[in-house]
């Protein structure tokens, strides 16, 4: 009888820790399965300096730089396509001057790809791309604040076209070549547009100097595009990113290439705060340069553009 009672007792005590062992290891699947990647970043870089009975003399300043990059991607078996919106607004204010303004740049990156479903190992996808750039605020020559030369949308350049990509993401590299690429230049504010700026046609002036025939505020041009990217962690905690446009137009001086050259090391000190160094090169035919000779600016050549940047500011990434 004993022996019944025991063994009644073990059959229970294995089952119940059988039954615990089936509860442990169950599993519940996802809902739905998601082939979008999202990331969002945003970040301040802040440089300041005080002078209080500072013999050698100096002006109290400080320099605000406000980012914000917002990276969708949807990949899923011959898709691949990767939206990227990049926001830039800076300003210095130093004592005995107004403020300003040092970055300003709003860029929206779309490029959809496909390829066919027997290249799936293959890394070259048909694709499509379109680019837009424009600003948050007028640009100035200073000190001279009351003659803008540039704005929103003055000028704003779209790139629209088609053509083939090669991403290899084991290596951060992306390379975009199109054949047939519109570029259209917008110079929405018609003062600027009068003048010819950034490569409209201007305004046809009579001898007194009065608008006749206002300046024509788009320019269309169809020519040869090729990007490329490279994004790679070099060393622990420094990011590479490196940016490059190249276009050519078919109709207007065929083999003058304008020039868009980026590139950034973004430092971690860890979770909220980064340093970065960077560089962006500029070279536009239709961007004409001004001089100051005498007492006069006068419009010269188009010339290199160049912006050094170096900060160290808070960032925050969800």
């Amino acid at each position: 009888m004993k022996f019944r009672i025991v063994l009644l007792a073990l059959i229970t005590i294995s089952f119940s820790l059988k039954t615990k062992a089936q509860v442990l290891i169950t599993t519940t699947l996802p809902d739905s399965v998601t082939y979008w990647e999202r990331t969002n970043a945003v970040g301040l870089d802040i440089s300041e300096i005080a002078f209080v009975n500072w013999n050698v003399g100096g002006n109290n300043s400080v320099t605000l730089l406000g980012k914000g990059n917002f990276v969708r991607k949807y990949n899923k078996k011959s898709v691949n396509w990767v939206n990227e919106l990049i926001l830039k607004y800076g300003f210095t204010s130093q004592e005995g001057q107004q403020s300003r303004k040092t970055d300003d740049q709003i860029q929206f990156n779309s490029t959809f790809g496909y390829k066919r479903k027997k290249d799936t190992i293959s890394s070259w996808y048909y694709s499509a791309k379109f680019t837009f750039n424009t600003q948050f605020a007028n640009g100035y020559n200073y000190p001279n604040k009351e003659d803008e030369i540039s704005g929103p949308f003055a000028p704003a350049y779209l790139f629209l076209g088609i053509g083939s990509e090669y991403i290899r993401k084991d290596l951060g590299l992306t390379a975009y070549f199109s054949p047939l690429t519109d570029k259209t230049t917008l110079v929405l504010n018609q003062y600027l547009a009068d003048k010819g700026s950034f490569g409209v046609e201007p305004a046809v002036l009579d001898e007194e100097g009065n608008v006749i025939i206002p300046g024509k505020r788009t320019r269309t041009e169809l020519g040869i595009l090729l990007t490329n990217q490279f994004k790679k962690q070099v060393f622990k905690n420094i990011v590479l990113d490196q940016r490059m446009t190249l276009y050519t137009d078919y109709l207007n001086n065929f083999g003058n290439i304008d020039v868009d050259f980026q590139f950034s090391l973004d430092m971690t000190v860890n979770q909220y705060v980064k340093a970065n160094i960077g560089a962006h090169m500029i070279y536009d035919d239709d961007i004409k340069a001004s001089e100051e000779r005498g007492d006069e600016v006068v419009t010269v050549g188009p010339k290199v553009q160049l912006k050094q940047m170096l900060g160290v500011g808070l960032s925050y990434t969800f």
